[in-house]
């Protein structure tokens, strides 16, 4: 994937996380493969945490730190840090979902003023900041 300098802060959902990790690219849309190509890439150390549960649970074959790893080398990927009780602050305001990990993933890219790719559908439909 060629890199073309760095624009703003781009976190991924995690399941974007998987799609790069296995070479997916063809499931991005050319929104999402823009700011993939132009952004400083970064993910919540909560996507981390659903890696390792996904791993654990055998939907993924590698654990959450190989896969970052992975995707360190091959597209400069970070795990962005932020305080933990900051994120949860956020995170108690967004009630449009049940899901622990969304909620924190969501509240970290507000946070960090980052866009925010994912293709869920509820995310896009409350958050402003994401790119599909």
């Amino acid at each position: 994937m060629a890199r073309s300098g760095k624009s703003g802060i781009v976190h991924f959902d995690t399941h974007i996380v998987c799609w790069l990790y296995e070479g997916r690219t063809e499931l991005l849309t050319p929104a999402a493969m823009r700011a993939i190509e132009t952004g400083l890439l970064q993910v919540s150390p909560v996507v981390q945490l659903e890696l390792a549960y996904l791993h654990e649970i055998g939907r993924i074959n590698r654990s959450g730190n190989f896969v970052l790893e992975a995707l360190a080398k091959d597209i400069g990927l970070s795990v962005a840090d932020v305080s933990f009780a900051q994120m949860v602050k956020v995170a108690e305001t967004l009630s449009w979902t049940r899901d622990p990990f969304d909620r924190m993933i969501v509240a970290h890219a507000g946070i960090a003023d980052a866009l925010l790719v994912s293709k869920d559908v509820l995310i896009r439909k409350h958050c402003t900041s994401v790119v599909w």
